[in-house]
């Protein structure tokens, strides 16, 4: 089993702990880092575990950070043999809507260094109720089309699964898959080739049923996992053999 994409330096240590001892058995584990001092706990984590990786990156919500010290800090830690993704980037105009062209301005290098140094992008995207910032995804990923990227915590919207489908993204679903109400999600589920399913917990966060309002941690990606399998009229045994197989791939966890 694997989870592809989750948040352990947000854990407090105990808490961080016993989730590693729930996952010992897992595949691979990517922690992801969202700015400079958490790019470095993330890779401190994969250090200390075999079958931890990181990613490193710069958030959206955190793109005015960006600066040419910056630049050259994410370039040196993508060569890490740990790192197997840039990210998370991409458009958030939830949170930050009013940091817009700092936004672009981290996307377009992380694009950009990503490309360099052969590793796959990780992206975050989210909205108000205007679905804006994933239109305008849409649209920079046709313009720039980059080789190898993750739609992480993927929502279902039309327009994303519709670029993404033409382009080969990987998609990656979390929790909210197994929400009752969330019927967009499960029908984009059932459209998505099965080489190009992710799962993943972004914990802490994005818990799944039956754990709504508690702390996520990547131990329940198996709940995802199972609403996935049962979408696609599979075992879980099946779809997990697909979805390691698919991070392999992806992430290329192998190489270290």
């Amino acid at each position: 089993m694997t989870d592809t994409h989750c948040h352990l330096d947000f854990m407090e240590p105990q808490e961080a702990q016993a989730a590693l001892e729930a996952s010992s058995d897992f595949r691979a584990i990517l922690t992801i880092g969202t700015n400079p001092e958490r790019n470095r706990k993330a890779l401190a984590l994969a250090e200390a575990h075999p079958h931890i990786w990181a990613a490193v990156g710069l958030h959206p919500t955190e793109a005015q950070l960006l600066s040419p010290a910056l630049e050259a800090d994410l370039q040196h830690l993508a060569q890490h043999p740990k790192v197997r993704a840039i990210g998370e980037t991409g458009l958030d105009f939830y949170w930050t809507p009013e940091t817009r062209q700092a936004q672009y301005r981290a996307l377009d290098f992380q694009h950009h260094l990503a490309a360099a140094q052969g590793l796959p992008l990780i992206f975050h995207v989210r909205s108000r109720e205007d679905g804006l910032a994933e239109q305008e995804l849409a649209g920079w990923l046709l313009h720039n089309r980059p080789s190898r990227f993750v739609l992480h915590a993927f929502s279902g919207h039309s327009r994303l699964l519709e670029v993404g489908l033409e382009l080969g993204a990987y998609f990656g679903l979390a929790g909210p898959l197994t929400y009752k109400k969330n019927t967009t999600l499960r029908e984009a589920a059932r459209q998505i080739p099965l080489e190009r399913l992710l799962v993943e917990t972004d914990a802490p966060f994005l818990p799944p049923e039956p754990f709504r309002g508690r702390r996520n941690h990547p131990a329940l990606v198996r709940f995802t996992l199972a609403k996935l399998a049962e979408l696609r009229e599979l075992s879980l045994e099946q779809m997990e053999q697909i979805t390691d197989q698919n991070a392999q791939a992806c992430f290329g966890f192998n190489r270290f």
